[in-house]
């Protein structure tokens, strides 16, 4: 059969014509499409199959191919390959589904010493216990194909993705309650911006930063050289001197931080902040307190001195992991990205001394942090 004989009509209508050659001179198309593409072309100009096997560097039988299918269903056939499965898969679909449930359980389920699967140990657990549970099929399954069958779904024994539990059963209630605290107080400082009146019920939000680290070069820190190093150099070695613990109050009204810096955090130190925020405010407004539940916040010692001052504060409690809640963490935020960002001290009391001159320096132009998504559902 020869294919170089005159045919009664074109092979290609112009239009076919006009796409194949920019399809044949594309950086962007599969190599084998480009190549199908210049074969179509030569062949409808009537170039000899012996010169376009030369111009198209590709086989005779190649080029016969892609011309048959171009003569039996069009232009567009000739560059595609049309893929079958001419066997049944080895591997069926039941074995599948034994591989995928084995990847939904943990190595140490089996009897192994891992936590999480690698696909290398998912495939050689795989070929072991197979012939076992009647799935011969994966006697010789390699790590890619244990890949294949669980990219198809797909399952990654091999990552794992942490999760926050709501183990607090009124998180809700709790949340809501927050969150009208603070939308309340968005009103109030609305109020007070209009009137100039500071509002009588003051809401403040505490929480502690604990375990700043006190950490003090072993060398001295190197400066920049123009034209030789562009950044601060630093030994890699260091010594610990210790932590510190911050507690801080946040004015949600004006964004002044109240804050105290103490080697621990226990009901005397957080007494000492409520103390100091008893005679910062006027006597006669009710200071409302935004914190979470440590056990300093509500120990008997608190309490005492609570009752001590018969109105003066109110708790407002966020609810358990929700501390995200607490309008203070976004000036804990701050405080980690600006003077306590590669901070280095001599002794723990510098460390104490610097934070506290970090918060005055915060304090000289105070942002009134506001939380303005409000997703109430109220019963």
């Amino acid at each position: 059969m020869t294919r170089q004989t005159n045919r009664a009509k074109p092979l290609l209508t112009e239009t076919q014509r006009i796409k194949l050659k920019e399809l044949s001179v594309s950086r962007k198309a599969p190599f084998r499409e480009v190549q199908r593409a210049k074969i179509l072309l030569l062949h409808d100009e009537g170039v000899p199959i012996t010169e376009i096997q030369k111009m198209a560097n590709a086989s005779r039988p190649t080029i016969y191919k892609c011309i048959d299918k171009a003569l039996a269903a069009g232009a567009d056939a000739g560059l595609k390959d049309h893929f079958h499965k001419p066997f049944d898969p080895i591997i069926t679909e039941e074995a599948k589904a034994w591989v995928l449930n084995l990847a939904c359980t943990k190595p140490k389920d089996h009897g192994l010493a891992a936590e999480l699967w690698t696909y290398s140990e998912l495939a050689r657990y795989t070929r072991n216990q197979a012939p076992d549970a009647g799935y011969a099929c994966l006697v010789n399954a390699s790590k890619a194909t244990v890949w294949r069958i669980l990219a198809a779904h797909p399952v990654q024994p091999h990552k794992l993705k942490y999760y926050l539990e709501k183990r607090d059963p009124e998180f809700e209630k709790k949340m809501q309650e927050v969150l009208i605290v603070y939308q309340e107080v968005n009103l109030q400082n609305e109020q007070k911006s209009i009137t100039g009146v500071y509002p009588s019920v003051v809401t403040i939000s505490i929480d502690e930063k604990p375990g700043i680290q006190a950490i003090k070069n072993i060398a001295p820190d190197l400066p920049p050289t123009p034209g030789k190093h562009s950044r601060f150099g630093r030994d890699y070695e260091y010594k610990r001197l210790g932590t510190v613990s911050l507690l801080a109050a946040l004015d949600l009204h004006t964004g002044i931080i109240i804050a105290q810096v103490h080697d621990r955090h226990r009901s005397c130190e957080f007494i000492s902040l409520l103390k100091e925020l008893d005679a910062h405010y006027p006597a006669d407004c009710t200071i409302r307190v935004i914190l979470d539940n440590h056990s300093a916040h509500i120990s008997k010692e608190t309490m005492k001195y609570l009752t001590s001052r018969p109105g003066r504060f109110i708790y407002v409690h966020t609810p358990k992991h929700g501390s995200w809640l607490n309008l203070v963490e976004s000036s804990f935020s701050k405080m980690a990205r600006t003077f306590l960002r590669h901070i280095r001290v001599e002794t723990k009391e510098e460390l104490k001394r610097r934070i506290l001159l970090g918060i005055k320096e915060f304090n000289e132009a105070p942002v009134v942090f506001k939380w303005k998504k409000f997703d109430l559902e109220i019963a």
